[in-house]
């Protein structure tokens, strides 16, 4: 890999390319190096992920230790990831002007993004494994399947697998640092790996125009705008299906409620009015389905059936 200036003040090779670097977008530099690393690490996604696994541990009945060191390993595991995507995707968001990345504006250097995701997956490392062996293995997986989609599947359309492995697995993550450590049920793991999937879709929509320009061509990208709706929705949907009767092959009235809402969420998402569907609408339809069936995944691992935590 060649070097590249972080400030974009003079012109140097890029990314093992000859072209000449796409200088920094003008826009904010004297962020404190903390800040420009956090907004570098996508924080949203990450919390999200990171709050998610803290509320499986805490419905899965693990004590507050291992609870937290799951937690922990989650949490260094997106950062690594979120600042891995971010030191990637430097020439892209440079040449798409992107005011909000702090690496394309030169609030942040590249170098020490770089550093900071090479030492959270260091970090994870032992933080998984010190979870038990089976536990750890499951995880690094999960944060394996986020750094391949960095580094090769996002431009291809396999973009959506490592989505479906890293949620799915989140669940036997957390279950397997349990005494006797039992795997989750089946549709658990598919109700996660589901969400997981729609979750790609609908993270895309914001930047899916950006994203054409610059050849990146996920499955989302290649589905296109009204398709990547429909699917975010769709996968949603089949989440919260198999959330609300997987536990005992049936919907309880309560279960039908909530599918009820999240059906009429799929319903916009999919064929609202034509001038809304055109802003954020869809995006914020189906970021209300995504944090029901979180919710849902949430109160499953809650109430296991026969007082067993996820058997």
């Amino acid at each position: 890999m060649r070097p590249t200036t972080d400030e974009g003040s003079r012109p140097t090779t890029d990314e093992g390319t000859h072209r000449l670097a796409v200088p920094a977008v003008p826009g904010r530099r004297g962020l404190p190096v903390v800040v420009g690393l956090l907004k570098a690490s996508h924080p949203v996604p990450a919390a999200a992920v990171t709050l998610l696994a803290a509320l499986l541990a805490a419905a899965s009945g693990l004590d507050f230790g291992p609870g937290a060191g799951a937690v922990a390993a989650v949490a260094a595991g997106q950062l690594s990831i979120g600042w891995c995507n971010d030191r990637l995707d430097l020439r892209r968001d440079r040449a798409a002007g992107r005011r909000d990345k702090p690496l394309a504006t030169g609030a942040a250097r590249p170098g020490t993004v770089g550093t900071a995701a090479c030492l959270a997956l260091l970090v994870c490392v032992p933080l998984s494994l010190g979870r038990g062996l089976p536990a750890g293995a499951v995880h690094l997986g999960c944060v394996a399947a986020g750094w391949t989609y960095n580094l090769w599947l996002k431009r291809t359309v396999l973009s959506w697998l490592p989505y479906a492995v890293a949620f799915g697995l989140l669940p036997a993550f957390l279950t397997l640092a349990l005494p006797g450590r039992p795997w989750p049920p089946l549709w658990l793991t598919a109700a996660a790996a589901l969400l997981g999937t729609g979750a790609h879709f609908a993270n895309v929509l914001p930047d899916i125009d950006d994203d054409l320009a610059a050849g990146v061509r996920g499955l989302p990208q290649r589905t296109g705008r009204r398709g990547s709706v429909a699917s975010a929705a769709v996968l949603a949907l089949a989440s919260c299906v198999m959330l609300t009767a997987g536990p005992t092959g049936r919907v309880s009235p309560a279960g039908a409620g909530l599918l009820g809402v999240t059906l009429a969420l799929c319903v916009v998402a999919v064929a609202g009015p034509p001038a809304p569907m055109r802003g954020r609408v869809p995006f914020v339809a189906v970021l209300a389905m995504a944090g029901l069936d979180a919710a849902l995944l949430v109160l499953a691992g809650s109430a296991p059936p026969a007082g067993r935590p996820w058997p």
